[in-house]
């Protein structure tokens, strides 16, 4: 399965001859440097740095590549042995918006959970950052997205339990500023949308268009936002999207996050990535993906893994069983899990 996609800096090289065709040595490579850029909201330093233990050096490449699997598309192996607990790259966002019940919780630019204190100092069109960087940064949609009153397409969203809809607006926003381009996510694999699915979205296209043409954004930069485009966009999103869940730093962190689990809302926001939106499933993982403090997330090992091996990461929750694992996987992103643990239905 994969995820991301927007535009890179530095070296990228795809190596096009078929290699042998085995685990260790993928038939088609995608060797990334330890940097790159995008043209999204967090557009900066790369998704694929490495920690550095030394200040000012530059941090070495991260020890995957891309390629293709056997049987799962495209997926991430490794270059190198990684050991257990490493960091194996970090990722910045292509991009990401807060779950509506976070708004006035978190920085409305990295997701970065707001102290009290600070929710007074840094505030736009009824928003909150949590520094003035994040407010500066933010401007690539922002000016856009405050030209409008989103109360009527958030209202259905929340009504209806939506949050990919969401981060289309945010994407529309982009390219309507000329910061990204309509095309900018085709690289994603596109979840397979029914007839039924696809009429069912027509309201929120229809409200996202209507709400862009009352804020006076005229019809040459509209251009793009088309139903097919909209539905094309959902359908990536909706399968590449990732859940953020800031690690909880404190005991009334854990106590509020264990209440919006309850309220099915653990998520601080949805963020669509990189590197990370390459990495194929397994309910026995052996990598997994964290957010410390903001939507920069960071990819780490769970166990050794040796050179040659496809790094996976969990999709869902792997403590529920075997026919709950298969159902969600099925509905939710499309296809029937065969890894050892569901091979032997535990």
């Amino acid at each position: 399965m994969l995820r991301g996609g927007s535009r890179w800096a530095s070296r990228f090289k795809i190596f096009l001859p078929r290699l042998k065709n085995d685990y260790k040595t993928p038939p088609f490579l995608l060797t990334f440097s330890s940097s790159f850029t995008t043209t999204a909201p967090t557009a900066g330093t790369g998704a694929a740095d490495n920690d550095s233990s030394q200040p000012g050096r530059p941090s070495a490449p991260p020890p995957i590549q891309v390629g293709f699997t056997d049987s799962a598309g495209r997926g991430v192996f490794a270059t190198r042995r990684i050991a257990a607990g490493e960091l194996i790259h970090t990722a910045k966002p292509i991009v990401c918006h807060p779950s509506l019940s976070s708004l006035h919780s978190v920085c409305y630019f990295c997701l970065r959970k707001l102290l009290p204190d600070q929710r007074p100092l840094f505030q736009s069109n009824d928003v909150q950052f949590c520094s003035q960087e994040c407010q500066n940064q933010s401007q690539v949609f922002h000016e856009i997205e405050r030209r409008a009153d989103w109360s009527t397409f958030n209202d259905y969203c929340r009504m209806h339990g939506l949050k990919y809809p969401l981060l289309v607006k945010r994407y529309a926003c982009l390219v309507i500023s000329g910061s990204s381009s309509a095309s900018s996510l085709d690289i994603l694999q596109p979840a397979s949308l029914s007839s039924e699915m696809i009429s069912l979205v027509e309201k929120e296209f229809c409200l996202l268009r209507s709400t862009f043409q009352d804020a006076d954004i005229n019809t040459q930069q509209l251009a793009f936002l088309t139903k097919q485009w909209y539905t094309g966009v959902l359908a990536r999103i909706r399968i590449n999207a990732f859940r953020v869940e800031l690690a909880c730093e404190s005991y009334e962190d854990l106590l509020s996050s264990a209440a919006a689990s309850v309220e099915a809302e653990g998520a601080v926001g949805n963020a669509i990535y990189m590197l990370p939106s390459f990495y194929n499933h397994d309910c026995d993982p052996n990598a997994h993906i964290l957010w410390p403090e903001n939507v920069d997330a960071r990819v780490k090992a769970l166990c050794d893994i040796e050179a040659g091996e496809e790094l996976r990461i969990c999709y869902i929750d792997a403590s529920m069983d075997y026919e709950a694992r298969q159902t969600i996987l099925s509905k939710g992103f499309g296809f029937q899990c065969n890894c050892l643990r569901c091979s032997s239905h535990h």
